[in-house]
């Protein structure tokens, strides 16, 4: 047993937060479709979950650029 902490690299963090936020970018997506398919959805409720969808899209966009270097050309 190792008695000192493991310590992720800075950019093995951001990875591991941007595959949890493409996956829950992809459930809010199946929860707004099935919100639509009922036909009986509340606007209210799917206006929430598009604007936190739109957020979770500007936070990958956010760490996908950290995660890419700058191309000097």
């Amino acid at each position: 047993m190792m008695n000192a902490p493991m310590e992720m690299e800075h950019e093995d963090v951001l990875r591991i937060k941007l595959e949890v936020l493409r996956r829950e970018h992809r459930d809010l997506d199946d929860a707004i479709a099935a919100l639509q398919a009922k036909g009986t959805s509340d606007q209210l409720t799917l206006q929430r979950l598009k604007k936190k969808k739109l957020r979770l899209k500007d936070e990958i966009s956010r760490i996908e650029d950290e995660l890419t270097p700058d191309i000097i050309a």
